[in-house]
């Protein structure tokens, strides 16, 4: 059975979960995602399955992108498509549809998402550093400051942190425990934060690092 999900950011909030605990929560709207292609080693040298997720108007969907939903047997064309690699053959077949019902209460999972972007930052904003002193009459508040040396080495050093654009980045946060599913809503409620801004699309995916080893 795969183990990712696409879906969408829609906010947070916080439940108490069992031992009467206020827990701040990630809501995800996760699926249902349409199998909209399937790929095999024969055919095309790997194993992958291609979800769907979300819908397209007909205006603004391409002929091929259009076809290419038909085929699949999904009556409205997905607004976003991602692959999925797998180890072995898929189970799922074209037309399948996947759900929040993947997933388990309690279960780490990895989410995928693009950080909110903050435009052209300086390093204070951007890499933390210390600045100058903040008082009257330093004229060395927020700047970088020295970013080299002289003749040796003539240069400046690879990797020099250097104001310049922030966020915008794909960044996943690793084992997140799964707090409540609501499989009527298509919702997972995953404990702690995830990136991006409320309505910016995810990747939900089963922990790859959180799992028990295997004896």
């Amino acid at each position: 059975m795969i183990s990712t999900l696409l879906g969408k950011k829609i906010g947070m909030t916080q439940v108490y979960d069992a031992q009467n605990v206020l827990v701040p929560v990630t809501v995800v709207e996760a699926g249902p995602c349409p199998v909209v292609q399937v790929k095999t080693v024969e055919n095309d040298g790997y194993n992958a399955v291609q979800l769907g997720f979300s819908k397209k108007k007909a205006k603004n969907a391409s002929k091929a992108e259009q076809n290419h939903a038909a085929k699949a047997g999904v009556a409205e064309t997905p607004r976003v498509l991602s692959e999925v690699r797998l180890a072995a053959a898929s189970e799922l077949k074209v037309g399948d549809v996947v759900t929040v019902e993947a997933f388990a209460e309690g279960q780490l999972i990895d989410i995928i998402g693009v950080t909110k972007g903050k435009g052209f930052q300086g390093v204070v904003k951007r890499h933390r550093v210390a600045g100058g002193p903040a008082s009257h009459g330093s004229m060395f508040h927020r700047r970088i400051g020295s970013i080299g040396m002289r003749q040796t080495p003539g240069r400046t050093w690879k990797n020099q942190i250097m104001p310049g654009h922030m966020g915008g980045v794909r960044r996943t946060v690793q084992n997140l425990s799964i707090v409540k599913i609501l499989p009527e809503k298509n919702l997972i409620l995953v404990k702690g934060a995830i990136p991006g801004a409320n309505g910016d699309d995810v990747i939900v995916r089963t922990a790859i690092k959180g799992q028990p080893k295997q004896a």
